[in-house]
């Protein structure tokens, strides 16, 4: 039994060494985001604390980040997200898919399947009061709305 609890301890030491990439991106990177949807202050701050972590190409990340197989679990969540919805690379989608991430959007929050429960359990101020899904859900849905009347929602 000692022999397996070394093994595993040096094992769990060993995995320390292998890092995943950070998401981290100096600057701006939201600006095209915000100046084009233009959400409300009380709608932006939601966002900051509830979407942008995954969502984005900046992470702030959490101390248990630097900890092993932790840190691999949450690479794999933001390459995830991002995959579905990068908010930095806004600028980079035409008119139809922006319509369509925004359709998404209000989905998974009409649905509360955003943000994720995980993420949830340990950033509390991510959590969304139902007035805050209503917040998002009408910004999303004018801002979707706009896609449609013209060249960029103002």
């Amino acid at each position: 039994m000692k022999k397996i609890a070394k093994l595993l301890l040096l094992l769990f030491i060993a995995i320390q060494f292998f890092r995943p990439e950070k998401n981290i991106d100096q600057g701006n990177h939201l600006a095209g985001f915000i100046d084009e949807t233009n959400p409300p202050e009380n709608v932006k701050a939601i966002l900051t604390d509830s979407c942008f972590d995954c969502h984005s190409n900046n992470t702030e990340y959490p101390w248990y980040n630097n900890i092993a197989p932790v840190s691999w679990w949450l690479s794999e969540h933001i390459k995830d997200a991002k995959a579905d919805l990068n908010l930095s690379d806004w600028n980079n989608y035409n008119k139809r898919q922006k319509d369509h991430k925004l359709g998404e959007l209000i989905e998974v929050i009409e649905e509360a399947e955003m943000p994720l429960k995980e993420y949830t359990w340990v950033h509390k101020r991510a959590r969304l009061s139902q007035e805050q899904r209503e917040a998002i859900l009408e910004w999303a849905r004018r801002t979707k709305a706009l896609y449609g009347l013209g060249p960029l929602p103002k």
